[in-house]
């Protein structure tokens, strides 16, 4: 049986829709008296599909319609397998956890999301050897699924402390943390790198990698973990470490948008359009990475992760402003999806929810460290989480042949 790409990414869009629900329902038991549900039920359920039913499942597809692109003698049987039980398993959790939070088969479900990323991983790594050493994207999807598999280690040590009863609130932390840097940090910038250094010549003909730009990353991913645990007091010599790690991720991506900028000079392939896409996703990184090297100030890290809005919008900001447009403009600038008229109203709708959702987010953030209550914020904040819903509605819709005339 053939893997059909278009069919699993429009299944993302459907994904998408159903995490921006849940959103809005977080959002409105906030700012609003909704006693049912429970909010932290609702609140894992969000963030495990997310993970697993939205950026997880396009991650493997779009890797996956790159390995077949370039391996025609691909078993396509065992990746319709593995994204199909990827698919269950994400579903499963979503109603586990929204019904019942953490419980057994939530557990369960999330021990079998990882057992699948270590088959898929085995595929993949096996596959990738049909393509040549030197293509620019191998050593970063190789790096991302290696960092996909160690993350779960945050995951084992959380159930063991669950198990024994054995809990330290420092612990816990380094757990979540470890888990959460391996997955966005690891797992997903990886991928979406090596995505977009597979078609930066066909989109930036003069286009020059470095191979700099990937062992900058790679070498810098895990001391930048510590950036997370500095409350723990880190020796001298291994916070040195973290630091230069930080400076050197940002310094190779000067480097990368130095060489875009270059051969973008000598003509691109983009749409006005996809330009503003990835501009969006570009920008959004930088202030990433430059919030990434800030918080190598330990009194700036004590007290940024001692206010949640400003870890919200910092997840946000990675996982809706870079993975999520990425995902998205990767689908539209290569016709993974339908892409007409519909659909580019829909990118602009959800891109503008994204924008302001972090734009809110931060000035609550930030007004939080003089201790300022924004007025009306969560309401404010419902009404963006029905943009961001709007778009993700326009986004499935635009799927629909007989709305959509396609843009060439």
């Amino acid at each position: 049986m053939p893997f059909n790409t278009k069919f699993w990414l429009k299944l993302s869009l459907i994904n998408l829709l159903i995490v921006a629900s849940l959103g809005v329902l977080m959002r409105y038991k906030i700012g609003f008296d909704f006693p049912y549900f429970s909010q932290k039920n609702i609140q894992h359920a969000h963030s495990h599909f997310a993970f697993a039913g939205w950026i997880t499942h396009s991650l493997y597809v779009l890797m996956i319609h790159f390995i077949l692109k370039r391996v025609p003698e691909v078993n396509t049987k065992n990746y319709n397998r593995i994204i199909f039980a990827n698919i269950i398993c994400s579903y499963g959790m979503l109603f586990s956890f929204f019904f019942q939070g953490y419980s057994i088969l939530s557990i369960i479900l999330s021990t079998i999301s990882i057992v699948i990323a270590c088959v898929f991983a085995f595929f993949y790594f096996r596959d990738l050897k049909k393509i040549e050493k030197s293509h620019p994207s191998v050593s970063w999807f190789k790096a991302a699924l290696w960092f996909n598999i160690v993350s779960s280690v945050g995951t084992f040590y959380l159930a063991y402390m669950m198990a024994s009863g054995n809990f330290n609130e420092h612990w816990y932390l380094g757990a979540v943390y470890f888990y959460l840097h391996f997955q966005y940090n690891g797992f997903f910038i990886f991928t979406c790198l090596g995505l977009f250094f597979n078609k930066s010549v066909t989109v930036f003909p003069q286009f020059k990698y470095n191979k700099l730009f990937f062992r900058l990353f790679f070498l810098s991913i895990i001391p930048t973990y510590f950036l997370s645990t500095l409350w723990a007091k880190l020796p001298l010599w291994l916070y040195i470490i973290v630091v230069f790690a930080a400076f050197a991720q940002l310094w190779a991506w000067y480097k990368i948008i130095k060489e875009i900028k270059v051969a973008a000079k000598s003509g691109t392939t983009l749409t006005k359009f996809q330009m503003y896409l990835f501009l969006f996703v570009a920008i959004s990184f930088t202030i990433k990475l430059l919030l990434q090297l800030g918080s190598t100030i330990p009194a700036v890290s004590t007290l940024a992760f001692g206010f949640r809005p400003i870890v919200i919008a910092y997840l946000h900001l990675v996982l809706l402003a870079v993975v999520s447009v990425f995902i998205l403009s990767y689908m539209y600038t290569f016709k993974l999806i339908l892409t007409g008229r519909l659909t580019l109203i829909a990118f602009c709708v959800f891109t503008i929810g994204v924008f302001l959702n972090e734009l809110v987010l931060a000035i609550q953030g930030v007004l939080a460290f003089s201790y300022i209550v924004v007025k009306y914020v969560n309401e404010i904040l419902f009404g963006v989480s029905l943009i961001l819903l709007l778009g993700a509605i326009l986004m499935v819709s635009s799927q629909r042949k007989s709305t959509e005339t396609l843009v060439e």
